[in-house]
């Protein structure tokens, strides 16, 4: 899939009198394929921008959710999904949420590994004074799909000494 991303303006001392050129710069965008069951009446998650590393999730909800303060809860989103191996969904929290109302994720951010087949949940903290109405359909969090390495460890005697060493929390100074 090709995307337009931007054009780029020559600068006018480049230009003849009244001329107006651009040169358009096209993105390859290569998509994977994930298997997805949507148990919910929302759309499926979607990359609200060409550039989004997130794609939003709804609460999948019966009835309004009320999260009091310091309350934190587990919210269905009505997605199953079935991701290639060697890559995992993480969930995080929404900014927006989070600044205006004090709504974060506990366990973030969370792992949804290629081999789970149950529904995605979220558990929904509120750090804030005031109670929070959790509504069917809203964005609640979102999902990044990203790829990941499996390591295996290597027992040895000792490490390779760094800059930094044994250095720990405030070392730096920043």
């Amino acid at each position: 899939m090709i995307r337009k991303i931007w054009k780029v303006f020559f600068h006018p001392d480049t230009l003849k009198s009244g001329e107006q050129r651009y040169l358009t710069i096209y993105y390859i965008l290569y998509t994977m394929k994930i298997k997805v069951i949507n148990t919910s009446s929302h759309p499926l998650p979607a990359y609200e921008t060409i550039a989004s590393a997130g794609m939003d999730l709804r609460a999948n909800l019966e009835e309004e959710i009320v999260l009091k303060p310091l309350e934190r809860k587990l919210v269905p989103t009505g997605l199953y999904i079935e991701l290639p191996v060697g890559y995992e969904a993480q969930i995080r929290p929404r900014s927006g949420l989070a600044i205006k109302h004090g709504i974060t994720l506990l366990n973030t951010p969370g792992t949804i590994d290629a081999d789970y087949r149950g529904e995605i949940k979220l558990i929904m903290v509120n750090l804030s004074d005031t109670d929070f109405v959790i509504k069917d359909g809203e964005r609640v969090a979102q999902m990044v799909v990203a790829s990941h390495e499996q390591a295996e460890w290597v027992e040895v005697e000792t490490l390779e000494s760094s800059e930094r060493g044994s250095g720990g929390f405030g070392h730096t100074g920043k």
